[in-house]
């Protein structure tokens, strides 16, 4: 099989050079101002401007204002919108990008009744919650995920391996379990690892 791997929360130019080496799918750029992996528009088009074309640059957002999304497409430049909020079908499917719907997993979850909901999504992300590096009980994963499953929440390079074995997801997103100095600075081996397993994993399903 193959998986998807999203490094989130990317806010350095050389990270993303790190990601470009090793040729993963997708980076995260967070727009959720109570982050500290938030950056501002101008900050992440420069960002974007080297990704173009290299890696699919999602935005990420939590109950942003849809003039706040709006800002960001036009001025950053994004292939996928990313929301983690409340946000209704009619809102993530506003904005004439593909999207992505973050599932909270504080329990047990109908992941076919949210696909109904957002029937459009290029995924669902179930996660524990948005950037707070923490698993969710593994056993709620659906056992026949309908559509794209993205797996996040408390993944790192030593899990990782384990997750993609026992769930088969279509991708994996990652955030705070590769980065190393601080928050919003990702640790280049870290990083490299984390992908090496996820893939080593996957070719082996």
């Amino acid at each position: 099989m193959t998986v998807r791997i999203k490094i989130c929360g990317i806010t350095r130019a050389e990270d993303l050079e790190v990601l470009l080496r090793l040729r993963v799918d997708a980076l995260g750029l967070v727009f959720y101002q109570p982050s500290s992996r938030c950056l501002a528009f101008e900050e992440a088009h420069e960002l974007s401007r080297l990704a173009q074309g290299r890696i699919l640059r999602v935005g990420v957002f939590l109950d942003a204002a849809a003039e706040v999304v709006r800002g960001a497409v036009a001025e950053v430049g994004l292939d996928v919108l990313q929301f983690h909020g409340g946000e209704d079908w009619a809102f993530c499917a506003g904005f004439g990008l593909p999207y992505m719907k973050a599932v909270p997993m504080a329990g047990p979850v109908d992941a076919a009744a949210w696909r109904r909901r957002f029937p459009d999504a290029c995924a669902l992300l179930l996660d524990a919650g948005a950037g707070g590096g923490q698993t969710f009980d593994w056993r709620h994963w659906p056992a026949n995920p309908v559509g794209n499953c993205v797996l996040a929440g408390g993944l790192d390079p030593s899990n990782v391996a384990g997750a993609v074995r026992r769930l088969s997801p279509w991708g994996v997103d990652v955030s705070s379990g590769v980065e190393g100095a601080g928050k919003g600075v990702k640790d280049a081996a870290k990083v490299t690892e984390f992908v090496m397993e996820a893939r080593r994993a996957a070719a082996r399903k």
